[in-house]
């Protein structure tokens, strides 16, 4: 994939996919430190220790509509090429984790992408879910959560296209206050 954050999607989808009802992404930027960090934490169904073992072969998938799954394959690669490391834990009934770490400097590590992007598609894809953004930068910290947003909007749907630009504004704003602090 040419952006992390399409990594960071389709992980994301099949976190949805899990009938996780708590999804949390969060990317942590230590450029001092030239470490870049990725996890994401779901509550969804998790999986047995046997999925769990076999979930970087390209033949294993949960997947009904196709027969191959690359995405994990593809992202821990990703990060391996790029002086990184990928871990994924998970328990069956109560969700998984997992934690993609690059050099955040290396020659090829592609560029995280568009996360105000992400997220939106995010919500449109999964609604009912309650969303959790964190980005550090250095010590700098965006926060977004969708919790919050939906006891603002009551009865407004949180897919309405007014509030899904507004808070894909609010996510670009915020990330791009974060850089220049």
């Amino acid at each position: 994939m040419k952006e992390l954050s399409l990594h960071i999607l389709d992980v994301a989808e099949n976190s949805v996919r899990a009938e996780a009802s708590v999804i949390e992404i969060s990317i942590i930027e230590k450029i001092k430190e030239d470490q870049l960090i990725i996890r994401i934490k779901d509550n969804g169904k998790g999986m047995d220790k046997d999925f769990l073992e076999k979930v970087f072969d390209p033949f294993t998938t949960s997947r009904t509509t196709r027969r191959v799954g690359l995405g994990l394959p593809f992202f821990k690669a990703a990060a391996e090429e790029c002086g990184g490391n990928f871990e994924i834990d998970s328990i069956k009934g109560e969700g998984t984790w997992l934690e993609a770490t690059f050099q955040h400097s290396h020659i090829d590590r592609v560029p995280l992408g568009n996360m105000a992007d992400t997220i939106v598609s995010l919500l449109l894809v999964g609604e009912e879910v309650d969303w959790i953004y964190t980005h550090t930068w250095e010590e700098n910290k965006f926060f977004f959560s969708t919790v919050e947003v939906k006891k603002i909007l009551v009865d407004l749907p949180i897919t309405n296209l007014e509030v899904i630009n507004w808070i894909k504004g609010h996510i670009e704003e915020g990330l791009k206050d974060l850089v220049e602090k």
